[in-house]
């Protein structure tokens, strides 16, 4: 008996193994590459949006795929892609030939996510963009869906809606202006860094400033997105007399600009894109010189949908940062999970099918993509905030009675003291 329970005992393991080995075999991880620079802001939150949600998803039980729950495994990918467009391409094509990704996430960047986006195509991998807003990213689509469906954006709004964004902050500023301190004709200095995707904003508010809002164009300056000296283009900024900057910044030299701009009382509003100033860390980096910039962001602590002060919080304590827009990532997986759930495998062209048909609430607004793949800009679905820097505090100022849209927690804006100081009546 003895020795018939020891053989029992071991068919027994043998079983339970298999079983096991069946089990584990079953739930193979579905891979997710997130594609970004990581020594920089940027990737940094396409990783830690992506890792927070796959903690999430994982913890609740993974992706039901065909009745199988399989977690999410994540491929860090540092693309490199500020500083070397080659080390993005190499580093894409590792993620999928090596790494063996079923999807991508994030990318930053257009001038290398229009290769990444390329490579990610030939190998039919849906990619959802997290980081870069040039259109031409979704023309693609259009003009050659078969090549390009697989490609979706869904963080930030392009450039020209974000252009849109901007000129609704410069135009709101512009009034305050002109009925605080009784300012007639405003006159803008546009200061945009030397990238592609800037280059639709810097043509628009060329002509639009002086055509469509009766505004003085007194400059344009273009530095590098590295940049580490701004003191050059903002005193020839103030010699010129402008009242308000109108920045496009993604780059560290948003972050060289706003710390300068402070620490000279440069007289002018400073209004637009700054990147940079959407971190938790930009009151510090600037030694507080920051205060009072404004720009266009996807984030703060204000009720944009039901999920987003949740998200922002628990971000917050997680990572010690709040969450920019490339950190997008995290409804990005929410969406593929979805959409792989829906379609009952990971074959992309499936899956593509389901991600056009998503309609959801995310943290940044309602989410649906529009026929190009881009993701749909209105009221009542992302509209991105304004954001400004008061009293060491990042608050939102923007929308306020936009389009029948006020978030709740949203603040009035304000102008730097020394701007009303210099140009008061």
């Amino acid at each position: 008996m003895k020795r018939h329970g020891w053989i029992w005992r071991v068919w027994l393991g043998l079983l339970l193994g298999l079983a096991l080995a069946g089990t584990a075999l079953a739930a193979e991880p579905i891979k997710i590459g997130v594609l970004g620079p990581m020594a920089f802001t940027q990737g940094e939150g396409h990783w830690n949006g992506a890792s927070m949600a796959a903690e999430e998803i994982n913890a609740a039980g993974g992706v039901k795929v065909g009745g199988v729950n399989r977690p999410i495994e994540l491929v860090k990918v540092d693309t490199n892609e500020f500083l070397s467009i080659p080390d993005a391409t190499n580093a894409a094509e590792m993620a999928i030939s090596r790494h063996k990704v079923d999807f991508l996430v994030g990318g930053f960047r257009t001038e290398a996510v229009l290769v990444m986006q390329d490579i990610a195509m030939d190998a039919k991998k849906v990619f959802i963009g997290c980081g870069a807003a040039h259109p031409e990213l979704c023309t693609r689509v259009t003009k050659d869906y078969d090549r390009y469906k697989y490609w979706f954006r869904l963080t930030p709004i392009n450039s020209t809606y974000l252009g849109k964004v901007d000129f609704i902050l410069l135009g709101t500023v512009a009034a305050i202006m002109k009925q605080t301190l009784g300012l007639e004709k405003l006159k803008v200095a546009i200061i945009a860094e030397k990238a592609s995707w800037a280059d639709p904003i810097v043509k628009a508010a060329e002509t639009m400033l002086p055509e469509k809002m009766g505004m003085e164009v007194v400059g344009t300056w273009r530095p590098s997105p590295v940049a580490k000296d701004c003191t050059a283009e903002l005193s020839a900024i103030q010699r010129a007399g402008a009242h308000i900057v109108f920045t496009t910044f993604s780059s560290s030299v948003g972050l060289t600009f706003a710390k300068q701009w402070g620490e000279l009382k440069v007289p002018a509003a400073a209004v637009g894109i700054n990147v940079e100033s959407q971190k938790s860390g930009f009151w510090e980096a600037t030694s507080g010189k920051g205060e009072y910039t404004l720009t266009v962001n996807t984030y703060a602590r204000v009720k944009i949908t039901d999920k987003t002060i949740p998200f922002y919080d628990k971000y917050l304590k997680l990572y010690k940062e709040a969450p920019n827009y490339t950190s997008g990532t995290y409804d990005a997986l929410y969406i593929l999970k979805e959409a792989v759930e829906k379609a009952g495998t990971t074959d992309s062209d499936k899956v593509v099918a389901q991600i056009e048909k998503h309609d959801g609430i995310g943290t940044a607004g309602r989410e649906v993509f529009d026929k190009s793949h881009d993701i749909t800009w209105a009221p009542g679905y992302v509209t991105s905030i304004g954001s400004q820097w008061q009293d060491g505090q990042m608050v939102c100022v923007w929308p306020i009675n936009w389009e029948g849209v006020t978030y709740e927690g949203a603040v009035p804006y304000k102008l730097p003291p020394w701007v009303v100081e210099h140009w008061k009546k």
